[in-house]
């Protein structure tokens, strides 16, 4: 990265959304964000470890005080799950509180300032490194084809692949609108994941883009670092309010699409 009296506004802002890259194969054929992936990962971890930690040394007396933020947590999404879903299969609510804590992790990235993370890693000769994973299309994408896989497996699951068929062939409109019938269940299957996918990572990259701006907008005077200060923290407080939302919208969504996926139609 080159010093800060070389960047204008907007090439500060266009570096800070930089991903580091690889590329695979002629032409960069397959290219892999890795930021993106090992943020992500780090997050799941993170996820497994806090949630293995309040389970280590649980008790079905008196909890202690993570065990019983866990259980908290945990019940919470349980009944929205279940209010939500009204099938029987067992796997929801695993899926509800995997997406809900690993995008609530994946966006809490956001309350770090980009630079806390950019200047120790230029150190170490990592010049772009995007620090929000949700904040990248291709996860937010990622997360919302793997819910489109459940739903076709919770479709097949509760009405077999005949019965899936003859739904897609002759809902809505019945069994002489075939050729619509097709269109339309087809553009609405290919648009859930894609709403889904597109919902998250507009709130969470338009939410990196103020950040930024209000940070370039600031200047270098003391005057400009200080409203710049305080107009981030006034962001920052919002986006408290933001972060758990998108994900709990997220897991909301993704409950419903696996609830109308078994319902007859």
């Amino acid at each position: 990265m080159a010093a800060d009296a070389e960047l204008t506004p907007t090439s500060y802002i266009q570096h800070h959304l930089q991903n580091l890259t690889v590329s695979f194969g002629e032409g960069g054929f397959w290219t892999l964000h890795v930021d993106t992936l090992i943020t992500a990962l780090f997050m799941g971890g993170l996820m497994v470890l806090l949630f293995w930690l309040a389970t280590r040394k649980a008790t079905a007396g008196v909890p202690g005080k993570w065990q019983a933020f866990v259980e908290i947590c945990l019940e919470f999404v349980d009944k929205q799950a279940r209010d939500t879903y009204h099938g029987s299969s067992k796997l929801v609510t695993p899926i509800a509180i995997t997406l809900f804590f690993w995008i609530l992790l994946m966006n809490l990235m956001k309350m770090i300032p980009a630079d806390f993370i950019a200047r120790p890693l230029e150190l170490l000769g990592v010049h772009y490194w995007k620090p929000v994973p949700t904040a990248d299309v291709n996860a937010t994408l990622g997360l919302s084809i793997s819910v489109f896989f459940l739903t076709v497996f919770f479709a097949l699951r509760a009405k077999g692949l005949g019965g899936m068929s003859k739904e897609f062939l002759f809902a809505p409109f019945g069994k002489w609108m075939v050729p619509f019938n097709l269109i339309l269940n087809i553009v609405e299957w290919l648009s859930k994941p894609i709403s889904l996918a597109m919902r998250l990572f507009g709130n969470m990259f338009g939410g990196e883009i103020v950040f930024l701006l209000i940070w370039v907008l600031g200047g270098a005077s003391l005057l400009g670092v200080l409203g710049g200060g305080v107009l981030g923290l006034g962001w920052m407080l919002f986006h408290l309010l933001v972060i758990p939302l998108q994900a709990f919208i997220f897991m909301m969504l993704s409950i419903v699409y696996l609830s109308l996926a078994e319902d007859d139609h």
